[in-house]
Parts: C-alpha cells; sequence; structure tokens
C-alpha cells in the first residue's frame, strides 16, 4: 500500500525532500491510515511531519478522538497540535451553517499551524470515494468541466491529497490487517447532508443496481476533464496573452475586437481568467454576471460598463474591456 501511495506522491510532485508537512488528523480510518503510511515513507523521503487536530466540540466522542489522536502521536514521537472550538456556537454567532463554520475553523487552524510549524505544505485526506462523491455532488448542482475534476490532488502547491487514488474499503482493510483502529464518526451514517445521502444511498444504489464499478468509473470520468481542462486553460492563458493591452495591479485591459473574434467558451475563460488575475480568485463571479459581460462586449455600445459586485466595475469603451478593481475593495 505504502507503494501505491509514493507513486500517487511522485507523480503529482506531492513531497519533496526537505518538505516539512502539516498533517490535518481527525482519528478517523482516512486520516489515521495517511498518519501511518507517511510515517513509513519517510525512510524513502526525507521530510518532517506534525499533525493538527481539531475538537469541534459537537460530538459526546470528541473528547475521545482529540485523546486517541495525541496518543497515537505520543507513540512515534510525532508533534501533535490540539485546537477546541465550539464550531455550533461560532455558526451561530456567524450566522452560518454547522458544516460551513467547520471547514472556515478548520482550514484556520490548518493555516495556523502551518506558520507556526515553519511547515510548507498540509495533507488532507481525502480518498478516490470522496472525490467521486463530490463529483456527483457538482452534477447536482450543474457542474461544468471543473466541477468533473473533482478533489484535486494539490491545490495552491500547498494542500496535497496523498491518498487521493486510494478507496476507502481499502483503507479500512488496512486499518483492521495493522491495527491501528482508527475512531468511527457515527454521524457518517446519519443521512442528513447531501455527502452522506450520496456515499450511503446513491453510490451503494448503482452499484447494485447498475454498476458495480461506479467509483472508478467516475475517476476515469474526472481523468478526461482534467485533462481536457488543463489544454483549454492552457490555451486561455496564450489567447489571453494576445489580447492584453494593459496589466496593472488595480487594472487590466483587454483588446475587445480580438475578445469578440474568440469562440464563446473561450471568451468565458479569459474574462474569469482575467478577474483571476486581478483578485487571485474568480472574486463571486457566477454564470450569470459572465453572460452578461459577454453581451455587454458583443453589444459595445459606447461607454456602457457593468458592476457584477462592490468589487469589480468592467467597461467597454473605444475598443477596449477595462476590468477595473473599486475603491471597495
Amino acid at each position: 500500500m505504502d507503494e501505491q501511495i509514493l507513486k500517487t506522491i511522485n507523480k503529482y510532485e506531492l513531497i519533496k525532500s526537505g518538505d516539512k508537512i502539516v498533517l490535518a488528523v481527525s482519528g478517523g480510518p482516512d486520516s489515521i491510515f495517511m498518519l501511518d503510511i507517511l510515517i513509513k515513507l519517510r525512510k524513502k523521503i526525507n521530510y518532517n511531519i506534525v499533525v493538527c487536530h481539531i475538537n469541534h466540540m459537537i460530538r459526546k466522542e470528541a473528547e475521545a478522538d482529540e485523546i486517541f489522536v495525541k496518543n497515537f502521536c505520543a507513540k512515534y514521537n510525532i508533534e501533535c497540535f490540539i485546537k477546541r472550538i465550539d464550531v455550533r456556537e461560532y455558526a451561530n454567532n456567524n450566522k452560518i451553517g454547522t458544516e460551513e463554520a467547520g471547514r472556515i475553523v478548520r482550514y484556520e487552524f490548518f493555516e495556523e499551524i502551518l506558520k507556526k510549524t515553519h511547515s510548507n505544505k498540509i495533507a488532507l485526506a481525502h480518498n478516490k470515494n470522496d472525490k467521486v462523491e463530490t463529483i456527483l455532488m457538482n452534477i447536482l448542482r450543474g457542474t461544468g468541466i471543473q466541477g468533473l475534476k473533482g478533489i484535486e490532488p494539490i491545490r495552491d502547491n500547498k494542500y496535497i491529497r496523498p491518498i487521493i487514488e486510494i478507496e476507502r474499503k481499502d483503507i479500512e482493510k488496512y486499518c483492521r490487517d495493522n491495527n491501528l483502529n482508527p475512531r468511527i464518526d457515527k454521524t457518517n451514517f446519519e443521512n442528513i447532508y447531501t455527502r452522506n445521502k450520496i456515499r450511503n444511498v446513491v453510490i451503494p444504489y448503482i452499484q447494485k443496481e447498475f454498476n458495480p464499478s461506479i467509483v472508478e468509473s467516475i475517476n476515469r470520468l474526472s481523468q478526461i476533464a482534467t485533462e481536457e481542462d488543463d489544454f483549454l486553460n492552457a490555451y486561455t492563458k496564450e489567447i489571453y496573452k494576445n489580447i492584453i493591452i494593459e496589466e496593472k495591479k488595480n487594472q487590466i485591459i483587454l483588446n475587445l475586437k480580438e475578445l469578440n473574434k474568440q469562440d464563446r467558451v473561450i471568451k468565458k475563460r479569459i474574462i474569469l481568467y482575467t478577474i483571476n488575475n486581478l483578485f487571485g480568485s474568480n472574486n463571486g463571479i457566477e454564470k450569470i454576471h459572465i453572460e452578461d459581460v459577454l453581451k455587454l462586449c458583443e453589444k459595445n455600445i459606447g461607454n456602457k460598463y457593468l458592476t457584477p459586485n462592490k468589487n469589480i466595475k468592467i467597461l467597454v469603451n473605444k475598443g477596449k474591456v477595462f476590468f477595473i478593481v473599486t475603491k471597495n475593495y
């Protein structure tokens, strides 16, 4: 199993010699499996690891989970950082859902420990099944190609997923065979959230009635989508270079005539790529906003502009498209 993980690590260049990695460990099968494997692989790659565990203070078993992770780390002399936070209270105070609150506090803690320990990567224990569940959730939302990619092995050159190519059943078998005795979160079996319904109801039904290899089939779909999206991204960058007039910190100007010559698919991608260059993200720009920008560019009437949100103004004037960061940003 460790050779299979090593293959994934090398294929996506997830870990390099000299890395220091923060492992997010809940105590469940996936994260304990990841921790155990990465402890062993230190013999083959020169890297250091520390562990962080967050106690959401929701489940009554949470304290036992915390103790389990702490003891597991102590056994291998691995530094372990623990944080307790009442996620329900956090959610109420910030008027957001519990799931979203949990995600926010987790990632804030990961970043905190990354800086505190002078680490350069954060390892998350998403597996092949998690990836398939995410893709199915994206399909239900009406995704594009990017949604079909699912969970990627590496993001921002910092968040890595070493066990992304391992199925859950193999992880559970490894834990049994090696007497790891991970903690089991019983809420994973409650069909309250969409992901749990997909995991416990939808996928088993498809496996039984249509395709027993659905996990592998959807992963192949993800690989195809990834290849095509990567190609389109590279092509978009080349077109962008040819139509850009000016690129500053708070403003990017494109050649309107050259933009309008492009296929509609590429025009959409150029608009998003431009916004990403300004803000480092899509900045809340959705499909409906992109369609509005396309209409603005195609009509090319006088001095017209859009403000999709308070952070950006998109202006068409004298054969140019201006993407302007507003003062409110």
